[in-house]
């Protein structure tokens, strides 16, 4: 059986490879990043298991991670690690998506216990989107229409998972640019159309998503 893959998110390097020795420790395989760019990237990669998450970053703090994870639909726990114990941090913690909130300076075996019962949670059976013939199992991005496998790139399975959540509503542009592509680099919103274009084909027939002149799309087949 493989081990499960945590992935360690903190830009205090010692503190990284403490926390990074503890958890491998316990069994875990720990693929680490020292930012919030890189741990979007290191999702698109690897897949973790769970995510251990520092709040307190330059550049894209933790929030803001989990924020981009959760709109792209990665139900992956999220364990955010901060030195802030205010019950409005804690509450905007739980509110940006994660699944639990560790105060420092806390104990490795608390950690460790944590780590344990969200892996446990987190076998639940994973969320599943679907609209007319189309299903999009979030959790392997695996997208089939009639049974039929799309096949579909991470990015086009956020993209559909975007239409899915919101059937119907308009997709717009800007949005899609946010919570796809997020500011890991500079994108135009043109790459919205030319993904869309892809979905369009590896979606075929008949038509499911729509162009809203000047605005977005929206799926209504």
């Amino acid at each position: 059986m493989s081990r499960p893959l945590v992935l360690l998110v903190d830009d205090d390097a010692p503190v990284r490879r403490m926390l990074q020795r503890t958890l491998g420790a316990e069994g875990y395989d720990v693929h680490a990043a020292p930012d919030g760019g890189a741990a979007l990237a290191e999702v698109e990669r690897a897949a973790p298991d769970l995510i251990v998450l520092d709040v307190a970053m330059p550049g894209l703090d933790g929030l803001a991670v989990a924020r981009r994870l959760r709109a792209r639909g990665l139900a992956t726990p999220i364990l955010l690690l901060t030195a802030r114990d205010g019950v409005a941090d804690r509450v905007a913690g739980l509110d940006a998506g994660a699944d639990d909130y560790l105060v420092k300076p806390f104990a490795s075996e608390e950690l460790s216990a944590r780590v344990r019962a969200l892996l446990r949670r987190g076998r639940a059976v994973p969320e599943r989107l679907a609209f007319a013939d189309v299903a999009l199992d979030l959790a392997t991005r695996r997208g089939e229409r009639g049974g039929r496998d799309l096949e579909l790139t991470g990015r086009e399975a956020e993209l559909l998972a975007l239409l899915l959540r919101d059937p119907r509503t308009v997709l717009t542009r800007e949005r899609a640019l946010e919570e796809v592509w997020g500011g890991e680099f500079e994108a135009q919103p043109n790459v919205v159309d030319r993904y869309v274009a892809y979905l369009r084909r590896k979606l075929g027939d008949p038509p499911l998503i729509r162009t809203v002149r000047g605005v977005g799309f929206v799926l209504d087949g």
